[in-house]
């Protein structure tokens, strides 16, 4: 499986999708794009990018739309790129789903820093080194995968964010009000439900069997851990 950082780009100027996503691949970036924002939806759902870069001026579905629609599947960082320059919209739109803001016309390079930037700083968080926790269970975060019983299976980015998080902790309860604060961190509404959906569904994905599971563990009244095999 390729290192390289995935992007998806979202913007209703076809030209602009030519030009930056050449330039992107040719910087080593793994690009696909979207021309609209059912398009990026469709893309989104069949493979999770890293980052997203998004127009937020779009017919039918406009860019905030689709940035919320985004944060309701996984917290995957949004940069922006616009031709609106009011800066209270972009207060509003830094406060509300996107990690870094930049008006057009733009300068390209200006733009590869910004996102490297969020890349690397979201990628402190993700070791860098396997976690083997068991014979039938190696976690590889910083490709977002596991090798269950031989298999690699794929995480999503919140997935991935989730088992860092417990990984960090290995051993130990983490909070549901931690986790929400250390995953979810700048979604709007998130709420506990979140938690225990991502626990179902890592379950189904890691675990011999979901409903006597060996490492991703419920301690009740105080939240989950991750534990080797026993």
């Amino acid at each position: 499986m390729t290192d390289r950082y995935r992007l998806l780009l979202v913007d209703d100027d076809v030209q602009l999708l030519l030009s930056l996503g050449d330039r992107l691949r040719r910087d080593g970036y793994d690009v696909t794009t979207a021309r609209s924002g059912a398009e990026a939806i469709e893309r989104l759902d069949a493979s999770w990018p890293d980052l997203v870069v998004l127009d937020l001026l779009m017919p039918r579905m406009s860019g905030h739309e689709v940035a919320a629609r985004i944060k309701k599947r996984a917290d995957i960082p949004i940069v922006v790129l616009s031709e609106i320059t009011a800066p209270e919209a972009k207060v509003d739109v830094l406060t509300r789903f996107a990690e870094d803001y930049l008006t057009k016309p733009f300068h390209y390079p200006e733009l590869v820093a910004r996102i490297y930037r969020v890349l690397q700083r979201l990628d402190e968080r993700i070791p860098s080194q396997e976690l083997v926790l068991g014979p039938d269970l190696t976690l590889v975060l910083r490709r977002r995968e596991a090798v269950v019983g031989g298999q690699t299976v794929a995480l999503s980015p919140t997935e991935t964010r989730f088992m860092a998080t417990l990984a960090a902790n290995l051993g130990r309860a983490v909070s549901t009000e931690q986790l929400l604060s250390r995953v979810w961190g700048g979604a709007d509404g998130a709420d506990p439900a979140y938690v225990w959906v991502t626990v179902r569904r890592l379950r189904r994905k890691i675990e011999q069997d979901p409903d006597e599971p060996r490492h991703l563990l419920t301690e009740r009244g105080s939240g989950y851990r991750l534990a080797g095999a026993s």
